[in-house]
């Protein structure tokens, strides 16, 4: 189970690093699976990923208190949005499918806005 987590979490890190640098692929989810299957999976990866660069400037504030600054919320939120306007445009004749993608979008929106606080923006 331990070769399964690991593999997991490199291809999250792997699909996390490239959305960090393509703006249309969200980085936060991959680097979040990423983090979870290296803490079930070994402990020297786990403490190496919470090291890195990567893991500080997307996933720390949100791991140690839920919180997000308010402009990774909306980049998330923007990223989201275009991802699944895409989808919504291509599922034209499917209503169902179309109505699910809304209801996912307004959860995500909701979760965003009112359950994620934001984090303050520190004065220098």
């Amino acid at each position: 189970m331990k070769i399964f987590y690991v593999v997991l979490g490199t291809i999250g890190l792997i699909l996390g690093a490239i959305g960090a640098i393509i703006p249309l692929m969200p980085a936060f989810p991959f680097l979040l699976l990423a983090a979870y299957c290296y803490a079930r999976s070994s402990k020297r990866l786990h403490t190496w990923f919470i090291e890195t660069r990567l893991y500080k400037n997307n996933l720390e504030s949100y791991v140690k208190d839920k919180t997000m600054t308010s402009k990774t919320k909306v980049r998330i939120m923007v990223v989201v949005t275009i991802t699944m306007m895409f989808g919504f445009i291509m599922m034209h004749k499917t209503p169902v499918g179309q109505l699910v993608l809304l209801i996912v979008w307004l959860f995500h929106l909701f979760y965003f806005i009112f359950r994620i606080k934001t984090k303050p923006v520190e004065q220098s």
